[in-house]
């Protein structure tokens, strides 16, 4: 096979589609499989990537055991390529439509109690840089929702603390505003009056950083929600999981799901749907309060 143009696709799911750089990376990875699984069986051509050979290269992977999940970012990341490919001339028909998607399991991530959270935000802590930018970063994820590579991405201008908001980029290149909260604001405050001590040429605009003073890394910011919850005797969990348990505290406190969608970048509604849920307990008190035959 001549490839699959992957150089092409990679440039396209980058500046045409907007995608994550890990996004890149994985589906990238997935397709240099597929190109293996069809140069194995004598194929010369993207032209030649058939229904037949996608099956029989998903049930490969589905026979050599294979997460549910992983199956299904596969066949996204092949669907994504084929109605590239097709659109470009590179396939006459596009298969991708035909493979049918594997339905991931629907895990929910653990979240904190209210009560856990501020305990959480609540320890004490010294006045020093690290402390003051660690209790930022987790007043600012608990406070916003938003996903960690967005907060890593902030910078300082993106804070405004006039209105009390900050305009994050998400994904696909869309921009949106969200809320902070004052005890949010003030701890942002705090370390923005601590950050001249870790900051280098390499700083840049960057609302946070790392103490060798390049922006904070996204594996580092995970570092800090790990070792907080370790310290304060909690559940263990990423920021994925402050971000669904903040999403869960704006439904049990009364928000509507269509605000929680905006405040969390959704694109579909259904998406938030999936991602948020509430405690029975709540939903039984909201059916008591609102439903007239309750």
């Amino acid at each position: 096979m001549n490839g699959l143009g992957l150089v092409e696709f990679e440039r396209h799911l980058r500046l045409e589609r907007g995608l994550s750089a890990h996004t890149v990376r994985s589906y990238l990875s997935d397709l240099r499989d597929l190109e293996a699984h069809a140069l194995a069986r004598g194929l010369t051509s993207p032209a030649d990537l058939h229904i037949d050979l996608l099956r029989d290269w998903l049930a490969r992977l589905h026979d050599s055991g294979l997460a549910r999940s992983t199956l299904a970012r596969r066949t996204a990341a092949v669907r994504t390529y084929t109605a590239w490919a097709h659109r470009g001339g590179l396939l006459p028909d596009d298969p991708g439509p035909l493979l049918g998607v594997p339905r991931a399991p629907r895990a929910l991530p653990r979240i904190l109690r209210r009560d856990q959270a501020a305990e959480l935000l609540d320890a004490p802590r010294d006045p020093s840089p690290e402390p003051l930018r660690d209790l930022a970063v987790l007043e600012l994820l608990y406070a916003t929702a938003i996903r960690v590579g967005e907060l890593c991405a902030l910078d300082i201008d993106d804070l405004d603390e006039e209105t009390e908001t900050i305009r994050v980029l998400g994904k696909g290149g869309k921009q949106r505003t969200v809320p902070v909260g004052r005890p949010a604001l003030e701890a942002v405050r705090s370390w923005l009056s601590a950050r001249p001590a870790w900051t280098t040429p390499r700083s840049g605009p960057a609302l946070f950083l790392g103490s060798r003073g390049s922006r904070l890394h996204p594996n580092t910011a995970r570092r800090v929600v790990h070792r907080a919850l370790q310290k304060a005797g909690l559940p263990d969990l990423t920021p994925h999981g402050l971000r669904h348990t903040a999403a869960t505290h704006l439904l049990e406190g009364g928000a509507d799901l269509r605000t929680v969608q905006d405040l969390l970048g959704h694109a579909s509604l259904q998406t938030t749907q999936l991602y948020t849920h509430l405690t029975p307990a709540h939903l039984k008190a909201v059916h008591s309060r609102t439903h007239p035959r309750a």
